[in-house]
């Protein structure tokens, strides 16, 4: 069962998926602490409904990112993490942080990567007229939103979707692709080798993964 940390901002909506995984034994692992950076992160509440730990790290008690980090860190290891989940947590995380944690850190964005790094992804999809959008899941690197993609899915945009639709249409693969990757890791799969994301001993790519019988999610 390894150690896992979940940070969030806000809603948590990734962070339920994540404990439901666990609560149903599909994910071998278990959600030692949740870290927000606002004390009015609703993930919070969803935590402590489920009892687990929780912290407030507020980054606006810190002079810069390099203190901030410094103390993200400090309290990452007081719950003794074997892997960082970033579940919308909307900070962008310095060099020294990503390093020391390098091989340990999730995250999940909402755009088929390399295409649409940063803000906004749904309503850039809609204005250059892409018929298909998703999001991705990737370890962590320096390159913000630029780590090795582990998995993604796709969703249609039909003609007449706004970003929330597109949001709402995303938010649903994100609940199901998140909750599968953690299962590799927890379960010594997955691992980061330099640039690259690795599943089984094998190379991956975003066309897909090598799905078994427990593996709870379809093929791309």
């Amino acid at each position: 069962m390894k150690a896992i940390v979940v940070l969030i901002s806000g809603n948590g909506s990734n962070l339920q998926a994540i404990i439901d995984g666990c609560a149903k034994g599909l994910i071998p692992g278990k959600i030692t602490g949740v870290i927000a950076n606002k004390a009015s992160a609703f993930g919070l509440q969803r935590a402590a409904a489920a009892g687990i730990a929780t912290k407030v790290v507020s980054h606006k008690d810190y002079a810069d990112r390099e203190t901030y980090d410094s103390a993200l860190q400090a309290a990452i290891e007081g719950f003794a993490a074997e892997l960082i989940v970033l579940a919308g947590f909307m900070r962008i995380l310095t060099p020294g942080f990503v390093q020391h944690f390098s091989g340990k850190l999730l995250n999940i964005h909402p755009s088929l990567l390399p295409k649409y790094q940063g803000l906004d992804t749904h309503q850039r999809a809609i204005d250059a007229g892409d018929t298909e959008h998703g999001c991705s899941v990737h370890f962590v690197t320096e390159q913000l939103d630029g780590g090795p993609v582990i998995l993604q899915a796709k969703v249609p945009i039909f003609p007449g979707d706004d970003a929330s639709t597109v949001a709402e249409r995303v938010h649903e693969q994100e609940h199901l692709i998140y909750p599968l990757v953690v299962r590799w890791f927890c379960q010594n799969r997955l691992q980061q080798r330099a640039n690259e994301a690795w599943l089984d001993g094998n190379l991956l790519s975003v066309q897909g993964y090598a799905q078994d019988e427990d593996d709870s999610a379809v093929a791309l």
